[in-house]
């Protein structure tokens, strides 16, 4: 049982001193300079917790766009179609580092028959790529060499626009009257619009973008780079082993 005493100093307020910062800054200062590799332990930390973050983030917003990823009826598939490792690309007409990471992708499907390929047309450069993409998009319909089409847009000189994707469309043998009647179609503009879906719900702004796996790969990483995280599939199911 408490005593009056007792009562009365547990019923008293606790006070906390007050640091002076004229003290304390000092102390901070002198304890960092005492190891100034810790800034640098704690910079490491902070960029390995946020990648992890954000990795988890692409996990659940890869799995919750799992059909409109791999498996939309309007996308185009290139290499195997039943391969065992899926590798997909974001990408704009008028963008110079697709265009310089084409040969990348033509490496990949010359040396691996089980690799699918999977182009999301995401024109977000300019109108000229808008075109370029709705003409992509009904050729990647038609019964023709889409792969032929593509190189062909990205080896074209000046800007890709509606008359550079009609051209190359009818080298194929395509009516250019009428795939320019057919742009306007809804279903052209649902394709197109479920990339620009799927790059907001995973946070992809640029070009281009790859998707291996549970990863979002921004940039042109190069060969190597994307042939390593394929093998990691096929060894782990991640696109980085650990």
């Amino acid at each position: 049982m408490l005593s009056e005493h007792d009562a009365t100093a547990s019923a008293a307020p606790q006070t906390v001193a007050a640091i002076d910062p004229a003290v304390l800054n000092p102390m901070i200062e002198s304890f960092l300079m005492s190891d100034p590799k810790l800034l640098q332990r704690l910079s490491v930390a902070l960029d390995e917790t946020l990648r992890t973050e954000e990795s988890a983030k692409a996990q659940v917003a890869i799995t919750e766009m799992q059909d409109a990823i791999f498996n939309d009826p309007g996308q185009v598939v290139l290499g195997n179609p039943e391969g065992d490792v899926t590798l997909v690309e974001f990408f704009d007409y008028n963008c110079g580092y697709c265009r310089a990471a084409l040969p990348d992708l033509a490496t990949l499907l010359a040396e691996d028959p089980n690799l699918r390929v999977i182009l999301k047309e995401f024109p977000i450069l300019s109108n000229e790529s808008i075109d370029a993409a709705r003409v992509g998009v009904l050729v990647g319909e038609a019964d023709v060499d889409y792969w032929a089409f593509h190189e062909a847009l990205f080896s074209s000189r000046g800007k890709v626009d509606k008359a550079v994707a009609l051209d190359a469309a009818s080298s194929l043998g395509l009516s250019k009257v009428d795939l320019e009647l057919k742009m306007g179609e809804p279903s052209v503009a649902k394709t197109i619009q479920t990339s620009y879906e799927i790059a907001q719900a995973l946070g992809i702004t640029g070009t281009p973008t790859y998707i291996i796996g549970n990863e979002i790969i921004p940039g042109a990483i190069g060969v190597d780079d994307l042939r390593t995280r394929i093998a990691n599939m096929r060894a782990c199911g991640q696109s980085v082993c650990s």
